[in-house]
């Protein structure tokens, strides 16, 4: 195998699947990339075994064939390279030459034969999606996804077809049990998907999607077999999905809100920062009074202090204190688009609500801490 390749278009695609690359997998197949090389084009593959991504390259074929780099070293040596195309040259016993016309490399690999079969599904319904608003899917969401090892059920986001005023719509929900975020959006050709009663995408999954979504354009997008298909021009990804039930999350949604406020988002983005400073593990509630027009955030460590900040809101109820963590209310605010944020209440033990008009669609969900 021999070729000549853009560093710039190389180096691109190297840097989107350093993610996806084991380093510290018990298969050291799994730290490498493989470079298949045809006639005109070098396919660049990359998978962990759960999510697999394949981008094709044009390139100067000399000699075809296939080798695995790592992936690691090959993103360093493109990235300190400065050189517009890279030499790439296999070599006998599994050693490959890399060169740049200035520096050269001679890196040791593993054979090509043993890396992991890329396969794509067959006969995939798709449906094409704005990146952009894909992308606003999934940041609106998969901030809420758990980061506990023991929560397998909630470790993803679910996705699933929903009929609202005779019209259905995507849903994208993710929770971790102290929080929730539903976002919901029209996508043409919706019907032709197969998500039966939902499916749910691992985190690592969405975060790859993301990184399709910020290139923009066009993504088709499909399910079947248990995977998760999504190609953009020349670049494809399939995720193995979760094998689990996401909870009855509707359940939660509460029916009836006894008051909303309207609340700037950046002023309460800010002011929630600031409350954040002398929280820990130990003590990270932030106390929200409300009374007489005014909402007052309180930030207690009796370790370090307390902190106090008021804000002019529409409130003309009796004295009400609830607590918050003051980490998911950032993630979730400043996930948001709107101006202002509307904070709906319900009963003292229930969550929540968070929206806001230009965030059309989206819902959050807070539940309340023990103060």
């Amino acid at each position: 195998m021999e070729v000549k390749i853009d560093r710039e278009e190389l180096y691109k695609c190297v840097s989107k699947v350093q993610s996806i690359t084991e380093r510290k997998s018990t298969m050291p197949i799994l730290s490498t990339i493989l470079l298949s090389v045809g006639p005109s084009a070098v396919h660049v593959s990359a998978t962990d075994l759960e999510l697999g991504f394949q981008q094709i390259l044009p390139a100067e074929v000399i000699e075809e064939g296939s080798v695995t780099i790592s992936a690691r070293k090959l993103f360093e040596i493109l990235k300190e390279s400065k050189a517009p195309n890279i030499h790439i040259k296999e070599k006998e016993n599994n050693w490959i030459f890399i060169s740049d016309s200035v520096a050269r490399f001679n890196l040791a690999c593993l054979p090509a034969d043993e890396y992991p079969v890329f396969a794509e599904p067959e006969g995939v319904s798709m449906v094409q999606i704005e990146g952009e608003i894909l992308r606003e899917m999934i940041n609106k969401t998969v901030y809420s996804v758990t980061r506990e090892d023991s929560g397998f059920k909630l470790s993803g986001v679910f996705v699933q077809k929903v009929d609202i005023d005779g019209n259905q719509v995507l849903r994208f929900v993710a929770t971790d049990g102290h929080r929730l975020s539903m976002v919901d959006k029209a996508v043409e050709g919706l019907e032709t998907l197969e998500l039966g009663d939902g499916i749910m995408i691992p985190k690592k999954g969405m975060l790859e999607l993301n990184k399709m979504g910020i290139e923009g354009g066009h993504i088709q997008i499909g399910f079947k077999a248990n995977h998760c298909v999504a190609k953009r021009e020349n670049s494809l990804l399939v995720v193995r999905l979760l094998e689990t039930k996401f909870p009855d999350y509707q359940a939660v949604i509460p029916e009836h809100e006894e008051f909303v406020i309207d609340v700037d988002r950046i002023s309460l983005l800010e002011a929630m920062r600031r409350m954040l400073i002398l929280t820990n593990d130990r003590y990270r509630a932030v106390k929200i009074i409300l009374e007489d027009d005014s909402m007052e955030l309180v930030s207690t460590n009796p370790d370090l202090g307390d902190a106090q900040e008021k804000m002019d809101v529409s409130y003309n109820g009796e004295r009400r204190e609830v607590g918050f963590n003051p980490q998911y209310f950032i993630e979730m605010i400043q996930s948001m688009e709107s101006d202002t944020v509307h904070l709906s209440f319900a009963e003292r033990k229930r969550p929540t609500i968070i929206k806001g008009d230009a965030d059309n669609g989206f819902l959050g969900l807070l539940m309340p801490m023990t103060i």
